[in-house]
């Protein structure tokens, strides 16, 4: 496809919309010949069913300007059209941790991120479908970068919107160290690869990508291309002792660790103590609470633009 076939569809959270910098780069874009249509949402949701129209408006690229939350709505919108109609999702990274665009390696700035965004090749990867619910009610969704449940899905649900934009990625640290001192239990049983196992766990991590809450790595050896999910478990602790231990094992994520265990897989099942409240359960940043939830993959769903030297991609050479 040449350029000129090229339609672009930029999906602004609303309230980035008066960015002057993205503001000046597509005017930029514009005058360089590129075609660009910008919609700016309203309410939540609206990001969604902008992408999911983007197929009938001729787009062949989707470029979500927001954080986290406006990234996952927008490859949610596009999970709903047929495989063969999805056009590619791009980044342009406007919240306070933008994980998924850190990790891959994209621009952080608008005008550079947009640059980057009509200019990188697409490339496949896999996303996750998640099936989850509570109160008897159920609903699926899908994420591209990581979920985490208990501890750090509490961290993201309490942590002030003002803190983040004042702090970004380092709200999320402040917002643990003040929980660590006073953590609950998450119980539950878990289910994957024929393996069933009852837990009491501080955090459980599910990753396609390799960090979330604002730069925390917690799948460091994830890939978003070779249809696993690689998920972390963390034990709950006693003691001072106990957690020094833990850290330890957060440095290294052994297999079968006293406190910390790290596999893959391409489907897990968690199932909450009955007596227990939901979980809290964040899906690329945004939070909910479940007592029953699958995550599965869904390979290869998904064209990206991300640059061809990005270390989440099979056929990159880095760790």
């Amino acid at each position: 496809m040449t350029d000129s076939q090229q339609h672009y569809l930029l999906i602004i959270n609303g309230k980035s919309a008066g960015n002057l910098e993205l503001r000046e780069a597509v005017n930029e874009q514009r005058q360089a010949g590129m075609l660009i249509t910008v919609r700016a949402t309203w309410e939540g949701g609206d990001a969604a069913d902008i992408a999911e129209q983007s197929a009938s408006m001729g787009i062949t690229h989707v470029i979500a300007c927001g954080g986290d939350g406006t990234v996952s709505e927008v490859m949610n919108g596009l999970m709903r059209l047929p495989h063969d109609q999805r056009p590619a999702l791009g980044i342009v990274p406007l919240g306070s941790a933008n994980d998924f665009a850190t990790s891959v390696g994209l621009p952080l700035d608008p005008g550079p991120a947009l640059a980057a965004a009509l200019s990188l090749s697409s490339h496949p990867i896999d996303v996750v479908r998640i099936t989850a619910g509570a109160s008897g009610e159920s609903t699926t969704s899908y994420y591209m970068n990581m979920t985490t449940g208990g501890f750090g899905a509490e961290i993201t649900s309490s942590t002030p919107k003002t803190l983040k934009r004042m702090l970004g990625g380092g709200a999320y640290s402040l917002m643990g160290a003040l929980k660590a001192w006073r953590h609950c239990s998450y119980r539950g049983t878990l289910h994957w690869d024929g393996k069933e196992e009852r837990s009491s766990l501080l955090l459980l991590a599910l990753g396609n990508g390799r960090q979330s809450g604002g730069g925390q790595v917690l799948a460091p050896r994830a890939k978003l291309d070779d249809g696993r999910l690689d998920v972390l478990l963390v034990k709950d602790f006693k003691s001072v002792m106990e957690l020094t231990k833990l850290i330890s094992e957060l440095q290294s994520f052994p297999a079968d660790g006293r406190f910390v265990r790290y596999f893959t897989t391409s489907q897990l099942t968690v199932t909450t103590q009955a007596e227990d409240p939901p979980w809290p359960l964040t899906l690329d940043g945004e939070a909910h609470c479940y007592n029953h939830y699958c995550a599965e993959v869904v390979p290869l769903a998904l064209r990206v633009l991300i640059p061809e030297d990005c270390p989440l991609l099979s056929s990159s050479r880095q760790p």
